[in-house]
């Protein structure tokens, strides 16, 4: 091996070595709050503050389902959550808080979303997106709005889920623009996630159609954050499966996933060009009852200091 490449193999090395990965998730109903585990590998998962809440509910009532952190280009990390099955407090609303370490948080605040859609139902599984571009994040989620989609052919498993992606813009959490539609692949959707790529942004989604039974994922991209999000794959996992949560390791994509019908279990897929996939399940190992959240990249320093933080 030559110098010039010696030196490119430690400098690789080191730059990996300085990434830890954070998993944020629930568990039960989402009514004990968020929880964090470490990983230093991807696949093997360390719970962290024994298993107990990172963060509990700051509202009396509420639910912090679906915790999804994103760090900003100021360093400042920001979570979103679902607060409830539906309306909370009486009002549809996002769960969110911000951290610049990860370990304090600020207060717990209530986003409203859809206001002037008084028959939109639920505002599930929220997501962040830094749109560099425009300079202002992007919040979406998956909401029902009864009769807004039609069901000829019967395909979801209730009339009144049929769910799409909506999403707002904020470029402090202060303020948003009103809420737009998102993505809408011509059938219920939920739990969608995306993941900047070299090129594109790339979404995972779960087909949430059931008859007859999809209840699987599968990928959309864009070539801007905003969208449009197309060119929509065939699925790439089986049916039954929701939660994805998406990140790029070294060359290769792995997607996590809550397998929920029994017997229930927190799987993966990995993939290089994200067409051919490896599940790796039976190689990852996750806390007792993880509920799926996301992963985030942090540095190895910041994850040594939270494993230093005990209940």
């Amino acid at each position: 091996m030559t110098l010039q490449r010696t030196l490119l193999f430690f400098a690789a090395a080191s730059l990996c070595a300085a990434d830890s990965y954070l998993f944020t998730s629930f568990r039960g109903n989402g009514e004990t709050g968020v929880y964090f585990a470490i990983s230093d590998d991807g696949y093997q998962w360390e719970p962290l503050k024994d298993n107990q809440p990172w963060l509990p509910p700051g509202h009396k009532g509420m639910l912090m389902r679906d915790p999804c952190i994103a760090a900003g280009p100021d360093g400042t990390y920001h979570m979103v959550w679902t607060t409830g099955w539906d309306k909370f407090d009486g009002r549809l609303t996002i769960g969110y808080a911000s951290s610049r370490d990860l370990v304090n948080w600020s207060h717990q605040k209530l986003i409203p979303v859809l206001p002037n859609e008084p028959n939109a139902l639920n505002a599930w599984a929220p997501e962040l997106l830094w749109d560099k571009e425009r300079r202002e994040w992007i919040v979406f989620w998956a909401t029902t709005i009864p009769a807004r989609f039609p069901d000829p052919n019967k395909e979801s498993d209730r009339p009144d889920r049929n769910h799409r992606m909506y999403a707002m813009t904020t470029p402090d959490f202060k303020t948003f623009s009103p809420s737009r539609l998102f993505f809408d692949p011509g059938y219920s959707v939920i739990d969608a996630t995306v993941l900047p790529n070299e090129a594109n942004y790339v979404m995972v989604f779960k087909d949430e159609r059931v008859n007859p039974a999809k209840k699987n994922l599968r990928i959309a991209t864009a070539d801007h954050a905003s969208g449009p999000y197309t060119q929509i794959t065939e699925p790439f996992t089986r049916s039954w499966v929701e939660g994805p949560s998406v990140i790029k390791i070294g060359t290769e994509f792995f997607v996590y996933f809550d397998s929920y019908r029994k017997p229930q279990h927190y799987g993966a897929l990995k993939s290089r060009d994200l067409k051919t996939w490896e599940d790796v399940t039976p190689k990852v190992s996750f806390p007792p009852d993880h509920r799926h959240g996301s992963v985030l990249r942090i540095p190895a320093a910041t994850a040594a200091t939270l494993r230093k933080v005990r209940p």
